[in-house]
């Protein structure tokens, strides 16, 4: 009787990880549209990580002249599609006046490997080293981080020097997201992946602008809430419109955002080294 139980307690176990896996990451491999569809210059790049994966990415410089050619939004995304989904928002920064780098998580897209909590910064920090490697400063790095990417962009400041970080849609942690989807299981018992943005924001000490819809269906806005309570000053708290995957419904208030966080980050006492960028 105790080795059934024994038995049942493990596959019960392997379930729930592999349901917890297939709820966390949503990798899709095909690129449903190209980074030529912006009609502006791009670069395809291949980012290395330290375990030695390669990496998929595009990266579109600022336009010519830009006041704001020193400044790099190094774009997380969430935890579904991949960077072909994410040349609305790409669109929408580079607006901004900003050089924008979309990666692709390992899993996603056309990058090697399969997805995890810890590969998905390693990750990050390959795309940030990418753009030192490029001549940017890291006190002109911004980390912006949509829905998951968010917890990403957390991780990302306290491992490596950034000007500041956005919390675009993102969460408190997956446990307490996970508790609140499925109520009926025990998720802050068993959980192994965590992207626990709240316990860490404490640690971050630069500038953090959260970007939270109040219509948001699936990470409600008290995580936009408890995770600018939780941030160090400065920082912001900029509310969006439309649902967690419309955060563009409202474009112009999306941009206004920006423009204010980049505008304070503007403000502080930072490098003013220009990158030495190849034409």
């Amino acid at each position: 009787m105790a080795a059934w139980l024994i038995l049942i307690v493990l596959l019960a176990g392997i379930m729930f990880r592999t349901f917890e896996k297939n709820q966390v990451f949503h990798p899709f491999r095909k690129l449903e549209s190209q980074a030529a569809e912006l009609g502006r210059p791009f670069e395809d790049v291949t980012i290395t990580t330290s375990d030695g994966l390669q990496l998929h990415g595009w990266f579109f410089p600022c336009t010519t002249n830009s006041s704001r050619a020193r400044e790099v939004v190094l774009y997380c995304h969430g935890n579904g599609g991949n960077i072909s989904h994410r040349l609305g928002a790409c669109a929408a920064l580079l607006e901004t006046g900003v050089n924008v780098l979309l990666f692709d998580y390992r899993g996603y897209g056309r990058s090697e490997g399969r997805p995890s909590e810890e590969g998905t910064y390693l990750d990050a920090q390959a795309a940030y080293r990418w753009l030192k490697q490029r001549g940017f400063a890291p006190a002109h790095i911004l980390a912006f981080g949509e829905s998951l990417g968010g917890a990403v962009a957390v991780e990302l400041a306290i491992r490596e020097r950034l000007c500041g970080i956005v919390l675009q849609s993102s969460f408190t942690s997956i446990p307490d997201v996970g508790a609140e989807l499925f109520p009926w299981l025990p998720v802050r018992w068993l959980a192994t992946i965590f992207y626990d943005s709240r316990a860490k924001l404490g640690k971050v000490k630069v500038p953090v602008m959260v970007m939270h819809s109040r219509s948001d269906r699936l990470v409600r806005f008290h995580h936009a809430q408890s995770n600018y309570a939780a941030a160090n000053e400065p920082k912001l708290l900029w509310e969006l419109a439309g649902d967690h995957n419309d955060s563009l419904s409202d474009r112009q208030k999306f941009v206004e955002g920006v423009e204010k966080f980049l505008a304070l980050m503007e403000s502080m006492d930072r490098d003013p080294a220009p990158p030495s960028v190849p034409p």
